[in-house]
């Protein structure tokens, strides 16, 4: 007992603690020391061994818990429905951008929508579209559209 608290409550309240942690700070690791406090305060409240040998327990089941997540989600890993969720510039590949400012020494700038972009390629004139082939972090990679005259004489595929 530790000022009157029974020692499982300490154990209790800190896996809850933590567990609370991983929600505000998700790092994937403090879950499971929480779940390591809070097996701890169950074996506390079971068996009445002591302090030291919480700590023990505490540190042994910590290390279980992490590696044997650690080695689960090695080889099963969680797959997302959709990969490009945080990645926008992987989102937009396949689109068309309009040059804002020229590329030049393949460097300039695209518009998308109403945002404005980095941009990287062929030297492009402004005023110009261009097909947004990948991504560098937040820089687009482009390339300019071939435009194919059809032969209803029209640009692109375009209806007349």
């Amino acid at each position: 007992m530790i000022d009157g608290v029974d020692q499982y409550w300490i154990w209790l309240a800190l896996g809850l603690a933590l567990a609370v942690l991983e929600l505000l700070v998700p790092g994937v690791y403090l879950i499971w020391l929480a779940v390591a406090a809070l097996a701890t305060g169950g074996l506390s409240f079971l068996f009445d061994f002591g302090l030291p040998l919480e700590i023990i327990s505490f540190v042994s089941l910590s290390l279980i818990a992490v590696y044997s997540a650690r080695r689960y989600l090695r080889d099963k890993p969680i797959v997302s429905s959709d990969p490009l969720l945080n990645q926008r510039g992987g989102r937009m590949v396949g689109e068309t951008a309009l040059v804002v400012k020229p590329i030049e020494s393949g460097s300039g700038r695209v518009q998308v929508g109403d945002s404005e972009w980095i941009a990287r390629g062929p030297d492009t004139a402004a005023g110009e579209r261009v097909r947004i082939s990948g991504n560098d972090g937040a820089i687009l990679l482009v390339e300019p559209i071939a435009l194919i005259a059809d032969k209803n004489g029209t640009e692109d595929g375009a209806p007349a």
